[in-house]
């Protein structure tokens, strides 16, 4: 009676479990498939052709102790390779290689000359693991190489991030099993790539504790590559990546030009999306502005989602400031997170640097933080800021120009003549200050862009059609000593 093509795979693997290491087998058996069973035929189905060739050279005599053991000496082992194919309108093309050692007149290339030496110690576990490989699942759980103050909760999220958050998010909580894979996150200097990537991974682990998780900046990839290569432990160094689960590899776009290393990553990256396995990069720009890559490479990481990360908004400028002081223990008054927060807006490395030096220079000098100091700390360190124009002082001025409460002027408040120093004021913030038209609403009570772009018409309205307006902007400028 014919058996089970399933049946007689899942007793092989019964066997090849019981002589290589759990890590091995994980990565170079769990993700075959028995296709069929025909006369005593078994075939097999493998991720790429790199795949069937390092079972050939590595395991191929203790596949065939399996293979005696269940179909019988003259039982035979054949390969079915699935082309990679972008396209998932075309059906993966099968792709039949040569047997593996059928029988006693059949060799492949790695066969030993004498049959009698197939003892089933040459192809236990240790003699693959390689220097670029561990012995044991324990070993690989203490080499992910992240930085475990990295994590969602520390991660602040606004509209700049909120996609690229999310969708990490959501590959920590099923690694190799949403549509995001890759997940390509980009963006300049400072943004919180790396802090996100690494979450990702944290959250992983936390979940997950059998998976090896991986962070390798690809300045590293590249140098243990260059290692491996004058070594001649390329395929130890190959089969170390091919173990990983979860690849996180950072500033992919040092890779440029580096012809060789960017072959050896397209056969890792190939092999572990193939298998399912999560792929999670970051590069200072999209795809498509990746110089010096090969087409073949870009393509690829396209495949899953690509997210970008802005330069974060005033009110997470604002969120991310009052976390840092939250966590150091310090209290800040509002007026000093709000200055911050309009004058550095550049990246959130640069601010969190600056918050360390008001930190440090508030400790040193045992005086508390006041935006006294936080002037003579940005003044030393930021360029062009301007602590003598900025909403709150066009807003005091306007209010005694109208002669009306600067409460009144934030209110929802509709007097006629509340309106007019409102719009006056919304009008002045925008000409003279580096303000975003959603920071200089935030400071009207809350308002939105929409609004403060009406009152801008109007008020450019009233300059031309209404002397009295225009005289008391002429006032307001004069003493903001605004020259133009």
């Amino acid at each position: 009676m014919q058996k089970d093509h399933q049946i007689v795979w899942n007793n092989c693997l019964q066997i090849i479990r019981d002589n290589v290491g759990e890590q091995s087998f994980r990565t170079w058996f769990a993700p075959i498939k028995p296709l069929r069973l025909i006369n005593k035929t078994l075939t097999l189905q493998v991720p790429s052709q790199f795949f069937f060739e390092w079972l050939e050279e590595h395991y191929v005599y203790l596949l065939r102790k399996a293979i005696d053991a269940e179909i019988g000496l003259d039982g035979q082992l054949e390969y079915s390779v699935i082309v990679e194919n972008n396209s998932k309108q075309n059906k993966p093309i099968p792709l039949n290689l040569a047997n593996t050692q059928n029988n006693q007149n059949t060799h492949s290339k790695y066969a030993p000359k004498n049959r009698a030496d197939h003892r089933i110690q040459e192809y236990g576990k240790h003699n693959y693991d390689g220097p670029f490989s561990f012995q044991d699942i324990e070993s690989l759980k203490q080499a992910s190489h992240l930085n475990t103050k990295y994590d969602f909760d520390s991660y602040i999220e606004g509209d700049c991030n909120r996609l690229a958050r999310s969708a990490g998010y959501a590959v920590a909580m099923k690694p190799g099993n949403t549509a995001f894979n890759p997940l390509m996150l980009y963006g300049g200097v400072g943004l919180g790539k790396t802090h996100l990537v690494q979450a990702i991974g944290n959250e992983i682990k936390k979940s997950f504790d059998d998976k090896f998780v991986l962070y390798v900046s690809s300045e590293k990839f590249t140098s243990q590559f260059i290692e491996a290569l004058k070594n001649n432990n390329v395929q130890k160094f190959t089969n170390f990546y091919l173990q990983v689960e979860v690849l996180i590899i950072d500033d992919i776009q040092f890779l440029s030009g580096k012809e060789k290393t960017q072959e050896i990553f397209f056969h890792i990256f190939n092999h572990l999306h193939q298998s399912g396995k999560q792929i999670i990069m970051t590069s200072d720009c999209p795809p498509r502005d990746l110089h010096g890559l090969t087409e073949r490479l870009i393509s690829r990481f396209k495949w899953g989602l690509t997210a970008d990360l802005q330069t974060p908004d005033f009110e997470t400028r604002i969120a991310i400031i009052q976390r840092k002081m939250q966590s150091d223990g310090m209290y800040v008054p509002d007026d000093v997170i709000e200055y911050i927060a309009y004058n550095v807006d550049t990246n959130v490395r640069e601010l969190e640097g600056i918050l360390i030096s008001l930190i440090a220079h508030a400790s040193l000098n045992e005086r508390n933080v006041d935006l006294e100091l936080t002037k003579q700390i940005l003044k030393n360190i930021i360029q062009n800021t301007e602590p003598e124009l900025n909403v709150d002082q066009i807003q005091k001025t306007t209010s005694k120009q109208f002669n009306i409460n600067l409460e009144e002027l934030k209110s929802k408040t509709r007097k006629k003549e509340v309106v007019t120093a409102r719009q006056v004021a919304m009008y002045l913030s925008k000409e003279y200050t580096k303000h975003s038209l959603k920071v200089i609403g935030y400071h009207f009570g809350g308002r939105d862009h929409a609004t403060v772009i009406h009152a801008v018409k109007c008020v450019q309205d009233m300059i031309e059609n209404n002397p009295h307006v225009a005289e008391d902007i002429r006032s307001i400028k004069t003493k903001l000593k605004i020259k133009k």
